[in-house]
């Protein structure tokens, strides 16, 4: 809901950063491979960017991507996110030309070699499938539904109880098939 993603501030976060460290939009862009326009829109909390988009931003940035998941880090050893406390980003049909909706589990920790999310993926035709990359790799584990995970000419069938492991650099996407399909994936990006 926009509301949700209007309460992070992720939009301010960024521009905040970005400010910090004395570089236009032009620079991000050059930095991220992400158009000035887009960068503006999230800037401006008008669009929920993908994890892949995030990852692109927080690497320009110099910063871990559960930055722009709280407003005070938690720097223990031991993270607990109740389920009552979760919030969920790419909600709505505001952005459906994502295609999928993502839910942080360990936010308040700022410095991690993983980052852990729920993720719904809407059921939509092959053609409309939006491809990202990053640094990286990346684990999913279907929760349930059916998920199709497009790779170059590769097409991955998951069923609930699959799971999948890739190189995150090569673009991927992916959708539900007969519904939403919903996973757990885990992104591991080197520092």
């Amino acid at each position: 809901m926009k509301e949700e993603l209007a309460s992070l501030d992720i939009g301010t976060k960024i521009r905040n950063l970005r400010n910090k460290r004395e570089m236009t939009l032009q620079d991000l862009a050059t930095l991220t491979g992400l158009s000035k326009p887009n960068l503006s829109q999230i800037e401006n909390n008008l669009v929920s960017p993908p994890i892949a988009t995030l990852l692109k931003i927080s690497t320009a940035l110099g910063v871990a991507i559960g930055h722009f998941f709280q407003d005070s880090p938690q720097e223990t050893d031991i993270v607990v996110v109740r389920k009552d406390d979760r919030y969920g980003l790419a909600k709505g049909k505001h952005i459906s030309h994502i295609g999928y909706q993502y839910h942080p589990l360990a936010y308040p920790k700022v410095t991690k070699a993983m980052e852990p999310f729920i993720v719904y993926m809407e059921e939509r035709e092959a053609g409309d499938i939006v491809f990202n990359n990053h640094r990286g790799e990346e684990f999913l584990y279907v929760l349930e539904g059916i998920l199709e995970f497009h790779s170059g000419d590769k097409v991955v069938t998951l069923e609930a109880g699959d799971s999948l492991y890739f190189d995150s650099v090569v673009p991927h996407g992916y959708r539900g098939v007969g519904g939403v399909a919903k996973a757990l994936a885990i992104i591991h990006r080197p520092n």
